[in-house]
């Protein structure tokens, strides 16, 4: 029952990334690009590639048609000239913001209704879940190096709250 209750909650997220990335019109890894960069406020084309966990010309691919699509723009670095940084254009922070903002406001509702002992249950829950997926992992770094993914930019990225 909870593997069913997960395996549904999983395929919905995936749905939404799908319909949220094709509101804004960018790819997954578009999309994965721009919720890091909302986090985070800027990266380097380095860093960005480290956190989405592809190859360094493939974030230029994702980086141009960021860029080309209004959603980022690249400025200077703020302390080696030699570099850029990619940064997130307000518009589209609120944008992606306002696309999963009912899907936050009710997460936020749901938690703050539990009780200390019924968070700390799914916290650990959660943690140990992400856990298995971690260990799970390793087999397959080993077959496809450290991504896990054979030098792609992968479609299951997932965008949450």
């Amino acid at each position: 029952m909870i593997q069913d209750k997960l395996r549904l909650l999983s395929a919905e997220q995936q749905d939404f990334a799908r319909l949220m990335a094709a509101r804004l019109g960018v790819d997954a890894a578009g999309l994965a690009a721009l919720y890091y960069l909302s986090d985070r406020g800027a990266a380097t084309p380095t860093e960005l590639a480290r956190a989405l966990k592809i190859s360094t010309a493939a974030t230029t691919l994702v980086v141009n048609r960021l860029v080309a699509a209004g959603h980022v723009g690249r400025e200077p670095h703020p302390s080696d000239r030699r570099k850029v940084v990619v940064v997130p254009v307000q518009a589209s922070v609120d944008a992606a913001y306002e696309l999963v903002r009912s899907v936050a406001e009710t997460v936020e509702t749901l938690t703050a209704a539990m009780t200390a002992e019924e968070r700390a249950a799914v916290e650990s829950f959660l943690d140990r879940m992400t856990e298995a997926y971690q260990q799970a992992q390793a087999p397959l770094r080993d077959q496809h190096g450290s991504t896990g993914r054979p030098n792609d930019i992968g479609d299951g990225v997932l965008f949450t709250v």
